[in-house]
């Protein structure tokens, strides 16, 4: 089974909201066989739900994330995945530091969230980050969802090339 972890600071807005988007997104394009969870830097907000402004964007677009209940990054998560999804630089650099020491055992890709965005893929990591949404309002929470959005399709993409057998002529 093909994992994905996405990865913000208290795990109650971006990264919960990436985990459902993601999760639905797939379902909806009929790609089986991928577990996508999320975590948090600091376990500031562990064990607490997700914010009611971050289900409120979900729920308007179908998604419920009701069960969603906020966990601490630990590295047996990093390293039992495929794809690693942070949503800013503080959040790559933390999941950098958890990647296996060995360059022989088998690492997860490291990437931005926004790297997937087509529009961003060239531009520099600076760029590609997410802000937290907590501080803001529901317009913040809007324009995270347009963030991750638009860079699912892009994670799809590459799950299908990791995922699907390949053809040979």
């Amino acid at each position: 089974m093909f994992r994905i972890l996405t990865v913000c600071t208290g795990n109650i807005c971006r990264s919960p909201m990436a985990e459902y988007m993601i999760r639905t997104a797939l379902g909806d394009a009929g790609i089986l066989d991928v577990l996508v969870e999320s975590a948090g830097t600091s376990d500031g907000e562990a064990g607490h739900g997700i914010d009611p402004r971050a289900a409120a964007i979900l729920q308007s677009h179908g998604i419920n994330a009701e069960e969603h209940v906020a966990r601490v990054l630990d590295a047996d998560m990093v390293t039992g995945a495929d794809l690693l999804l942070a949503m800013d630089q503080e959040h790559l650099a933390a999941l950098a530091k958890m990647l296996p020491a060995d360059p022989s055992a088998p690492r997860p890709d490291l990437r931005m969230m926004r790297s997937f965005d087509t529009t961003l893929a060239s531009a520099p990591v600076e760029g590609q980050g997410i802000y937290d949404p907590w501080f803001g309002d529901s317009a913040d929470f809007r324009l995270c969802w347009q963030m991750v959005n638009a860079a699912i399709p892009g994670v799809l993409d590459y799950v299908r090339a990791h995922t699907m057998p390949q053809r040979g002529n």
